[in-house]
């Protein structure tokens, strides 16, 4: 489902060009997507999401109204648990733990404001049923350096888009971003003079981390010579016009892409760049306290499950095996 507003540049677009429709006739604004057009305010005036999260929510409210509805159509004050359940199984089919978990919150999230708002007489918050899953249970998935050179070399750096494209992979390979924080950075992020990425991460953090000379080297070649000329600020663009920032799904593209290309088997994403990152840092010896600092991790919890791949810790922790020779 597209609701009116995400459609609005669209038409304001063809509007110009006079082949769409009189913007002054007013079409119908049905009683879900007032509903919807409210969860999205409040996500973002009540519970302060960043933009991205509150873009995933609010597609995932979508798609299970759309779904629970089914072709006779259903009313929000007639949701039951029996339409969140039945939804869960249906859409978790098939989906690996993780994806099924981000339902989980964005739903949770949902029914709940649907009750806070006086949609649902009742809360629905519990009948969502738990993913089940165990934390740190897998190990670190990175690339080791061959994998990420061959990442580098696969992008064609002779065309606009490949210096894009190459700029986007330096700066994962070397400083362990996250999608949505490249997709977040702007021209005015860059301080060239002081050396300087500004980076928002989670929670709207802004910190700034030091610019590497291959990173800085990267990213000027693209603002001089590939970057498209417009009035946007962020820094990566889409290749076509409006020429509008690229998205947090957009360079994962990039990076799924250039996996593909490079030849490199399985799936390659963003994340895989961010562990290559933290595993290079413990095999040159760093600490964990340090790999922390450098992906920004809040919680040191989260840092300690790349202590399973730090082989030469583990060796020294090692005991040998009762009656071993």
């Amino acid at each position: 489902m597209i609701s009116p507003r995400a459609l609005a540049p669209l038409l304001s677009y063809l509007h110009g060009l006079r082949v769409a429709p009189d913007p002054s006739l007013r079409y119908a604004i049905t009683p879900l997507d007032e509903v919807l057009e409210s969860y999205r305010v409040f996500l973002e005036g009540e519970r302060g999401l960043a933009r991205a999260t509150v873009a995933k929510y609010e597609r995932l409210a979508r798609v299970f109204m759309a779904d629970v509805a089914g072709p006779d159509g259903i009313v929000v004050q007639e949701l039951t648990s029996g339409h969140v359940t039945g939804f869960m199984v249906r859409y978790c089919a098939g989906l690996n733990p993780w994806s099924a978990k981000g339902m989980v919150v964005a739903l949770r999230s949902l029914l709940g404001f649907l009750h806070v708002a006086g949609h649902v007489s009742t809360s629905l918050v519990a009948a969502v049923p738990s993913v089940p899953g165990w934390s740190q249970s897998a190990l670190p998935r990175g690339l080791d350096t061959m994998k990420v050179t061959a990442l580098l070399d696969s992008c064609d750096r002779g065309t606009a888009k490949g210096r894009r494209d190459y700029a986007i992979l330096v700066v994962l390979a070397r400083l362990g971003l996250r999608s949505i924080e490249v997709a977040n950075l702007r021209l005015d992020d860059i301080d060239w003079r002081g050396g300087e990425l500004i980076i928002c991460g989670k929670g709207n953090q802004v910190e700034p981390m030091p610019l590497p000379t291959d990173v800085g080297d990267a990213l000027a070649d693209y603002v001089r010579h590939g970057r498209p000329r417009g009035p946007s600020r962020a820094l990566f663009l889409i290749t076509r016009a409006p020429w509008n920032g690229l998205t947090p799904m957009g360079v994962r593209e990039v990076v799924s892409t250039a996996g593909k290309r490079a030849g490199l088997d399985g799936r390659v994403g963003t994340h895989r760049l961010r562990h290559a990152v933290a595993c290079d840092l413990l095999r040159r010896g760093a600490a964990l306290t340090e790999v922390a600092q450098l992906l920004r991790h809040r919680d040191q919890r989260i840092t300690a499950t790349y202590a399973k791949v730090d082989q030469a810790a583990l060796v020294a922790l090692a005991q040998p095996w009762p009656g071993a020779s």
